[in-house]
């Protein structure tokens, strides 16, 4: 239970975010918040990751699709097992995930938003799904450390 209604939380505050940007941010200047470092843009990313496999929208479909079903597949069998770090990484992976598939399949593109700039250098523009999705990997790596490895 609380997988999916933390999940549904992440999508809400994505959509969210996702519309304000593009009813505030669309054709206009990129708003600085932080000088020379963090900046509101407005950007229609039609690919994956950093802009890649532009146009291939329905390998991406499919590719989402598998990845919810098998997490939600892998929640069901093993929800009472799993330690809580897991739960949480796998709530942000899903929420993220559903996030940005509610943009590809409603607007046949991800909004982007937030643009980082690190040691004078540009990082890729990102939104709160791409957050979600991040942070839950990142939580699967520190529970495969702390609870996986008995060492």
């Amino acid at each position: 239970m609380f997988v999916a209604i933390f999940s549904i939380i992440l999508i809400i505050i994505d959509q969210f975010t996702k519309y304000l940007a593009a009813t505030n941010l669309a054709n206009q200047n990129s708003l600085v918040l932080i000088d020379n470092f963090l900046r509101l843009y407005y950007i229609e990313n039609r690919g994956a990751a950093f802009g890649i496999l532009q146009g291939f929208r329905s390998l991406f479909a499919i590719i989402t699709i598998i990845v919810l079903l098998a997490l939600i597949i892998f929640l069901f069998k093993n929800y009472n097992k799993v330690p809580f770090i897991y739960l949480l990484s796998f709530s942000l992976l899903i929420g993220g995930t559903i996030g940005n598939f509610i943009d590809r399949v409603r607007l046949h593109y991800v909004v982007d938003f937030i643009s980082m700039k690190f040691f004078g250098h540009d990082f890729a523009i990102f939104n709160f799904a791409d957050v979600f999705i991040v942070i839950g990997t990142i939580l699967i790596s520190i529970g495969i450390i702390l609870h996986d490895n008995k060492r």
